[in-house]
């Protein structure tokens, strides 16, 4: 735990100047399949990467937090796009990391020099403070209303842990935030449960109760032959849901 701290307290005092917007070293990146997993390379269709990351506005020598990250899907893109002046943060529950997945991670991360890994239960994110240009946060938010004791995760309080989010980004930072659409409904969790999505309205509520202003919002990823009657997970639909994409930003003041 000393350590995570150490390393949360120096990503907090540390800070990078973005330099200018490169959307083609995004393009590269993505392109560059060799330097990337196959898994990875083949969510590509489903995820738009390029369009996504140019919507949320990355930039060369960014501090970027990539939440749920340790399958390196966005790591693989966003490290070389932000070059060596950048820093990627990677931010894994602990309940979701394995032994294979941490070694993995970290051979990348020693290959790519500028990625570092941190761990800490779900519900008691250790990110540090006034730290990141960007974060992105793709198709987990709504598991902050999810339950489960075969995997360890307690019941949460999407605004304490949205609180914590909060304080993680410099003043002007923006948020990315990519989920899986619910129809609307009068009980989250139970919809987390059975089907894991959230209704929109649900999530840029919640973001903008903790002082996010919404700046944008994208169609890049909609589908409107999602019924949003499966879940997520069943092979109707997997990997092609509707989802929304919303661009927040922390207030300079």
């Amino acid at each position: 735990m000393r350590i995570i701290l150490a390393m949360a307290a120096g990503i907090a005092l540390s800070a990078a100047v973005p330099a200018y917007s490169e959307p083609a070293a995004v393009a590269k990146a993505v392109a560059a399949t060799a330097d990337r997993s196959a898994d990875n390379v083949k969510l590509d269709a489903g995820r738009k990467p390029a369009e996504l990351l140019d919507f949320l506005g990355l930039e060369r020598g960014m501090r970027v937090i990539d939440m749920f990250g340790a399958n390196r899907y966005w790591a693989e893109i966003i490290a070389p796009a932000i070059g060596p002046e950048g820093q990627l943060i990677v931010w894994q529950p602990r309940q979701f990391l394995n032994d294979k997945r941490r070694s993995e991670f970290a051979d990348f991360a020693a290959r790519k020099g500028n990625v570092a890994l941190i761990t800490t239960p779900f519900e008691a994110p250790i990110l540090g403070s006034n730290a990141y240009d960007l974060l992105v946060m793709n198709l987990d938010y709504h598991d902050v209303y999810w339950e489960n004791a075969k995997n360890g995760i307690v019941r949460m309080d999407p605004d304490a842990w949205l609180k914590t989010l909060y304080s993680a980004m410099k003043p002007g930072g923006v948020v990315g935030v990519v989920d899986h659409v619910a129809n609307a409904n009068s009980d989250t969790r139970a919809t987390v449960e059975a089907l894991h999505r959230i209704d929109p309205a649900v999530l840029r509520a919640d973001f903008e109760r903790a002082g996010f202003v919404l700046e944008a919002e994208s169609d890049l990823l909609r589908n409107p032959a999602d019924d949003h009657s499966l879940s997520v997970f069943d092979d109707k639909i997997r990997g092609r849901t509707d989802r929304a994409v919303f661009k927040f930003r922390k207030p300079r003041g």
